[in-house]
């Protein structure tokens, strides 16, 4: 495991969610079969285009819940309470689309998850959420 720079960090102020959707030693890769890893992502950015921004980042050290999509709050959700929220085991469209529909209606303090997001919901160790919740 290693520290991961801070970067890509969305701007204060930014009128959008994030979601960063990790593409490290794991997630991403053939180490979780039976996911088209390239087209997860070519979805998650095509449904979110002007509502969110996607980016895929290094190694988030949560491999054991690959494939890791973190959605992060706007600077309106942060306000309102909402704090980064990481989705484990996304590996199948439905949870993809789930994802999609919840942070273009705003994402985390904004507007609430669909329910079966709950499934896939984790808490990560305080170090390696670190460097998203900044």
């Amino acid at each position: 495991m290693s520290r991961r720079p801070r970067k890509d960090v969305p701007a204060q102020g930014a009128g959008h969610p994030t979601v960063s959707v990790c593409r490290g030693c794991c997630c991403g890769t053939e180490k979780i079969p039976g996911v088209d890893h390239a087209a997860q992502l070519a979805r998650l950015r095509s449904g979110l285009e002007g509502a969110a921004t996607v980016r895929a980042v290094e190694c988030l050290d949560a491999c054991e819940q690959g494939n890791v999509i973190v959605v992060q709050p706007s600077a309106e959700g942060r306000r309102a309470g909402g704090r980064p929220v990481w989705l484990g085991l996304v590996n199948d469209e439905h949870a993809e689309q789930d994802i999609v529909t919840w942070a273009a209606a705003g994402g985390p303090g904004i507007a609430d998850a669909p329910d079966i997001l709950d499934l896939y919901v984790f808490k990560p160790s305080r170090r390696v959420s670190a460097g998203l919740d900044g």
